[in-house]
Parts: structure tokens; C-alpha cells; sequence
């Protein structure tokens, strides 16, 4: 897994970059369009009470949830599967491929599989893997890795797009987005036709039936779960709910709050493999539920974050994430939720400083399609690493100084006129755009607003009688 950034003592910001124009255009334009779609839906209020109350439940019964799915599924022919950590969620799969002859893999966009970082493994033992959702194949042709949960190459533009194909698929360069896509599916067409094995993830789970729901804009997800005679859907162990309405209820603000659709253009439910008289489907199905840390963050005081649905809304609305970018973060999951799900997932060290990744504004709840409480969440893990002794010293005692400060309104007045005093030479037209040391990190990427010559206080006390 990747190191993460630090977030404390330097700027990680793209700002300015090719980059950062493409995430920061994007993710509005991906926040753009879920407010339409909130605004035309008169109930999304309270679709997003109704998903929150599920989501929470399930949790509140994820043992016994995933009992009975586990039976449903079988009953209907599915292959189930518990696997505690990413190794034997890895190990799995690769003797399921290794057991069935299988070579050629293609592969719907994962999140899960990334985070258990499976094509690495599945590489190593000589099996070929293509991606094939169009972000993940361009990230796969790249070298690269995905820059947001349903956006993985957001950090591109079209034109970045048109070099790779050239490179990599030996074509004609084009900008043109249609074409680029018929590109894509040209090459991917064989691929879908030739792998032995499907591998997907899983939106939704649904226990009284022991389904699986895929959601998708692509229909590489609808051939990468029928055409291959084996499909393995790997299923982080929260991604369920008990019934088909609470399905539904979560449909309605899944894609509303991703990508600003009343429904994705595919939603595919599988139960079972194919069945004899049925034209097309799998000989095989089986769905890989993995744990890898879920566990300990159900246990913990940040357990609602595993409530999340994986819509990206919160990346979208970040201020920090839309400056930074994904990959800013080190790890698979970025932005908000990111910053709580990985510190859970693999431990405060080394990630520490992730809670750090946010100006604690709140965007990221209200936006949220199930309401998970980020702020408050980001706020418990940074007081645990400051109990933890993990802040930098300057930080310690500044944030001490600070309170001390703070407490004390004469402390607090003689301060403000110090701050006023000693930015005057360090400042310009009122604004401070080089601080040295630590404050280095705020400055190199943006202005930070000189001390004001006299305060509120002060102009209140002079004029409120006049």
C-alpha cells in the first residue's frame, strides 16, 4: 500500500497543476448535478432519513444478516465464501481461478478490490487481468491508480486520454470522446469474449434472497457477470441490507447522490449462476464476503462510517479533496470518508494525520445520502492521536498556548494587537503570502488574511455610542 501524504508541516495541494484544474472541474460539475437531481426529487429528505435507518440497522444485525445471506445464496447455487483479511480474501480468489482453469480475467470496477490490492496478487501468479470499466482500463493502461471512488481517472482530461491510447493501444490520437470509447470497447470487446472469469464487486447484498446488486453506467459490468462461465463478487462484509424495499429505498439516493441520476443506467442483480433453459450467465458464482479491519471499526466509536453507500459525494464537496486530489491521500479510499474508513480499516499508524485532511466545514454531512456524521468522526480520531503523542511538537504546543490564550480575554486582546504588530512587515495590500517555517504549508498554495489593525471589540467599543 502506498504511503500516506503528509497533511501536517508541508503542502500536498496540486494547485495549479494539470491536474487540479481536471479534479477540481469535475467534482463540481459531479456536485453540480446531484443538487439538480435532490432538488427535482421532493422526497430526498426523507429517502435520506429512510437509507440511514437501514444502513444502521444492518449494521446493528450484520451477523445475523450475513448468515442468512450466506444461506440464501447457497440455496440458490452460489459459492460463499468468508475471508478475515486481504491475503485470504486474495488467496481465495486465486484458488477459485486456479480450480477452475481460469487465465483471462476481466474485471468490473472494485473498490474492494483494490483495497485488498488483488490484480497485484493475481499478477504474480501469472493470471491476466483486465479492467474494464473505462476509468479503471485507462488507469490500468497508465500505470496509475484511481483518483475517486466513481471517477477514477477524474485527474484526466480528455486530451491525457487521446496520448495513452496512442501509446499504449498503438492508434490514431483523438480527443474525441466518442471515439476514445470506441476505441475502449473495440479492444475490450475480445477480451470479454476470450476471459474465463468475471470478477465484480458489490453495491448491495440483499439478505432475504441472497442477491447481488451491481450498479454501473457501463455495460462491462452486465458482460463481466454473464459472459465468463465463473463470477466471483468480492463484498466488503457491510455492503448489505435486509429486504428488497430497503434495496430500493437505497437505489433511489445511490445514484442521485453519485452522479446526479434518478438510476444508473445498469443496475444487475444476480442470484445464483445460470439455470438450465437460461441462454446466457455463469456455470459458476461466488461471492468473496471480506472483513480485512471491518471488525474492529464495528467495535469502535467510528463505526457508522461503515453506513457508507460508496456514492462519492462527499469527495465532490470537499474544499480539501477538490485541492488536493485522490492521490493526495495514499490510499484507496480519499476524501472524507476516506480519511475515517483507512485510519479503521489498517490503524492509526501510519495514518494518522488523514483526520487532519479537512477544514472540518461539514460539506461532506450534508451531502451525504445517509447522513454518516463525518465531522464528528474525524474529530474523535484526531483527539486520538493527539492522545497517542502523535502531533508534531510545534503543533502540541502552539494548540496549548492557543488554549491558554483563548480562556483568557485579556490574554486574548493582547495577542490580537501582537498578530497586528508583528504581520505588518511579513504582509501586503493586507494579505500575508509567505510565512516561514510550518506556516509554509498554508502560504505556498494560498494567501491567508493579515490581522485585522483593529478588532470587532475595539470598533464596537468606539462607536456604539455614536
Amino acid at each position: 500500500m502506498p504511503e500516506p501524504v503528509t497533511f501536517l508541516g508541508r503542502a500536498t495541494a496540486l494547485v495549479g497543476t494539470h491536474e487540479a484544474s481536471a479534479i477540481e472541474m469535475g467534482a463540481r460539475t459531479l456536485l453540480k448535478k446531484r443538487d439538480r437531481a435532490a432538488a427535482e426529487f421532493p422526497v430526498m429528505e426523507e429517502m435520506r432519513d429512510r437509507a440511514r435507518a437501514i444502513r444502521l440497522h444492518a449494521l446493528s444485525n450484520l451477523d445475523r444478516l450475513l448468515g442468512h445471506f450466506a444461506d440464501r445464496a447457497e440455496e440458490a447455487g452460489v459459492n460463499v465464501h468468508f475471508a478475515a483479511d486481504a491475503e485470504e480474501a486474495s488467496a481465495t480468489v486465486a484458488r477459485i481461478l486456479e480450480e477452475t482453469g481460469s487465465r483471462l480475467v476481466v474485471k468490473s470496477k472494485s473498490m474492494v478490490s483494490e483495497e485488498i490490492e488483488l490484480n497485484e496478487h493475481l499478477e504474480a501468479s501469472e493470471i491476466e487481468v483486465v479492467e474494464t470499466d473505462l476509468g479503471e482500463f485507462i488507469v490500468q493502461l497508465a500505470g496509475d491508480t484511481p483518483s475517486h471512488i466513481i471517477a477514477p481517472v477524474l485527474h484526466m482530461m480528455r486530451q491525457d486520454v487521446g496520448r495513452l491510447f496512442e501509446e499504449k493501444l498503438g492508434v490514431a490520437y483523438t480527443e474525441d470522446p466518442t471515439e476514445l470509447n470506441q476505441i475502449a470497447r473495440e479492444h475490450l470487446r475480445e477480451k470479454f469474449l476470450q476471459a474465463d472469469a468475471g470478477i465484480s464487486g458489490v453495491n448491495i447484498a440483499v439478505a432475504e434472497t441472497g442477491s447481488v446488486i451491481l450498479v454501473t453506467n457501463e455495460g462491462n459490468g452486465r458482460l463481466t457477470t454473464t459472459a465468463p462461465r465463473v463470477h466471483i463478487a468480492l463484498m466488503g462484509m457491510e455492503r448489505i441490507v435486509s429486504r428488497w424495499e430497503d434495496a430500493a429505498v437505497v437505489l433511489e439516493v445511490l445514484a442521485r447522490s453519485a452522479t446526479g441520476q434518478r438510476l444508473s443506467v445498469y443496475t444487475n442483480v444476480v442470484t445464483g449462476p445460470r439455470r438450465e433453459g437460461e441462454p446466457d450467465g455463469p456455470e459458476q458464482v461466488h461471492v468473496v464476503v471480506i472483513d480485512n479491519g471491518r471488525s474492529e471499526v464495528l467495535a469502535g466509536g467510528t463505526a457508522e462510517i461503515l453506513a457508507c453507500i460508496r456514492c462519492g459525494a462527499c469527495l465532490n464537496a470537499c474544499p480539501v479533496f477538490r485541492s488536493v486530489g485522490g492521490h493526495a491521500y495514499g490510499t484507496v479510499y480519499s476524501g472524507p470518508v476516506g480519511s475515517v474508513v483507512t485510519p479503521g480499516l489498517h490503524g492509526m499508524e501510519p495514518w494518522w494525520e488523514l483526520p487532519y485532511a479537512s477544514t472540518l466545514c461539514g460539506a461532506c454531512e450534508e451531502v451525504c445520502p445517509v447522513r454518516i456524521q463525518i465531522p464528528s468522526m474525524l474529530l474523535q480520531l484526531r483527539a486520538q492521536a493527539a492522545e497517542g503523542g502523535r502531533l508534531p511538537g510545534w503543533l502540541e504546543k502552539g494548540m496549548s498556548r492557543y488554549t491558554q490564550t483563548a480562556v483568557s480575554p485579556k490574554k486574548w486582546a493582547r495577542a490580537k494587537r501582537w498578530a497586528s504588530l508583528l504581520s505588518a512587515p511579513i504582509s501586503s495590500k493586507g494579505w500575508i503570502r509567505h510565512l516561514p517555517g510550518p506556516g509554509r504549508g498554508w502560504t505556498d498554495s494560498r494567501d491567508l488574511p493579515r490581522p485585522a489593525k483593529e478588532s470587532f471589540t475595539d470598533w464596537w467599543r468606539s462607536n456604539r455610542g455614536s
